[in-house]
Parts: structure tokens; C-alpha cells; sequence
């Protein structure tokens, strides 16, 4: 049994999509969530320098105290997971990649839509993940462009932002897609926009946050770690952009909790 915090860690915003999921399902958990800020978008860059940068941020958050660690961002998880687990074999992570298993027992029409970025539709862990469940099915994938800048720009509403939505979208529908997975963090945060896009054509979106969070809860149990029943949680955020950019951290991050309360759906 711990009270310490668990890690959570993005290139900005994205990962509170996981964050919502965890705090949600573990209420006396204490969360510390670092969004990077200052280098993100990270879907461009090098595989080394998103190693370095990821690396930079677990250090921040071990001398938060953190008794386990969430690389919520898909294109870190991608250049850095492994290196991240044998740099600091001591600490528990968890790594997101895309839902293609789930989405490939789902379809009907055996064409998988995967959105995501450059980095992580290169990476090693995504093209395994379809080489072992993507048999006799068809991945289309799409680069999100433009879709991180507008979460970080809380431009989800803007109609430029649905333009970008619609040009990424519409090829993938096109080619037979009748199941769509949003594979970065950022992604959920337009499932507005991204649904209108849709409208009725019977297509199914998912995401890995529900995932994520039951495999924090599975790591909790196998080492002992879970916080107290009687725990009060508490929620801070970090970041390498200042605190401007973590009061915009924690003010989405509860705007998510309050659109969730009211709508009873995430968006």
C-alpha cells in the first residue's frame, strides 16, 4: 500500500484524456500530471530526441515522489518505452500504442482506420501490433496534421480545426473504414468534431484510455502500491513551459471533469 502519486506524462495536453480515465476510476489516488509544453508537438521529431526529452520528464516526475509512471502520449511510448524501463528498472510504467487489436476484432468490413502521428505509425511497437493482429485485415492509416496544434490552442471549435478533421478523415472513410482508432492522446479532445465529421455512417471510434487505466489498476495490485481506501487525493501538474502553461494544464483538465459530469459521455 502507498499514498504516493502516480505519474502521468504527455508532450502537453493530450494526456489528460488518460488522466480523466484514472482519476475517475481511482479516486483516492494522488495524480501528478507533467505535460511538457515547451516542445510539443513531438509527432515530427527525432526518435532520439523524444528518448531525451521523456527521459528528462520521468526524472521530474521520480522527485515528485511518483510510485508509478504513465507515458500518456503515444509517440513517446513509441521512441522511448523501452529505454525508459531500462534506464529506471525500479519504477512500474505503462505505455500507450494504438487500439488496433480491439479495432480488428470489431470490424465488419475488415478495413481499420488508424489516425496518428508520424512518429508513432513509424514506430516499432505499431507496426508489430499490426503484424500480429492485423492478418487479413486492412490498415489505412492517416497523419492527424494539425490536430495536436489545435487541442493545444483550445481550438477544438474553430472551423478551421473541422476543415483539418474532415481532410484527414474523409480518405479514410472513403477507402471502407468502419472502425476509426485515435492513436495519440490529443485525438479524444475532438470526438466532437470528429463525429459530426462522421454523421451517420455507422462508424465506431475508440481510443486506448480506458485500456491504460486498467492496466495501471492491474500494475497497482501486482506491486502493492494502491493508496488507502480513506486517501484523500491530490492533483498537481507540471510542466517545462511555466506555470501559465500549468494553470491552462489544470483548467483543462477539470473542464474535461465538468463536461463529462454534465453529459455523462467524455468529450
Amino acid at each position: 500500500m502507498s499514498d504516493a502519486p502516480i505519474g502521468i506524462y504527455d508532450s502537453g495536453f493530450g494526456g489528460l484524456t488518460v488522466w480523466r480515465e484514472i482519476r475517475r476510476a481511482l479516486p483516492h489516488e494522488s495524480l501528478v500530471y507533467l505535460g511538457d509544453g515547451k516542445n510539443c508537438p513531438y509527432g515530427s521529431l527525432s526518435e532520439e530526441r523524444v528518448a531525451v526529452l521523456a527521459e528528462a520528464s520521468v526524472r521530474r516526475l521520480m522527485e515528485e515522489g511518483c510510485k508509478l509512471i504513465v507515458v500518456a502520449c503515444n509517440t513517446a511510448t513509441a521512441a522511448a518505452i523501452e529505454r525508459l524501463r531500462a534506464t529506471f528498472p525500479e519504477m512500474p510504467f505503462v505505455g500507450l500504442e494504438p487500439a488496433v487489436k480491439p479495432a480488428c476484432l470489431r470490424t465488419r468490413s475488415g478495413v481499420v482506420g488508424v489516425v496518428a502521428t508520424e512518429r508513432s505509425l513509424a514506430g516499432r511497437k505499431f507496426l508489430s501490433t499490426v503484424e500480429r493482429y492485423g492478418g487479413g485485415k486492412r490498415i489505412v492509416k492517416a497523419v492527424g496534421r494539425g490536430w495536436v496544434e489545435a487541442v493545444e490552442a483550445d481550438a477544438e471549435a474553430a472551423p478551421e480545426t473541422e476543415r483539418r478533421v474532415r481532410e484527414v478523415l474523409e480518405p479514410v472513410i472513403a477507402a471502407g473504414a468502419d472502425v476509426i482508432v485515435l492513436g495519440c492522446t490529443h485525438y479524444p479532445f475532438l470526438r466532437p468534431v470528429i463525429e459530426r465529421v462522421i454523421g451517420d455512417r455507422g462508424i465506431e471510434v475508440i481510443d486506448s484510455g480506458a485500456a491504460v487505466e486498467k492496466r495501471v489498476e492491474s500494475l497497482l495490485d501486482e506491486y502493492g502500491l494502491r493508496a488507502a481506501e480513506g486517501h484523500e487525493a491530490e492533483y498537481r501538474f507540471l510542466s517545462m513551459a511555466g506555470e501559465e502553461y500549468c494553470e491552462r494544464l489544470r483548467r483543462k483538465a477539470f473542464a474535461c471533469e465538468v463536461a463529462r459530469q454534465e453529459n455523462n459521455v467524455y468529450i
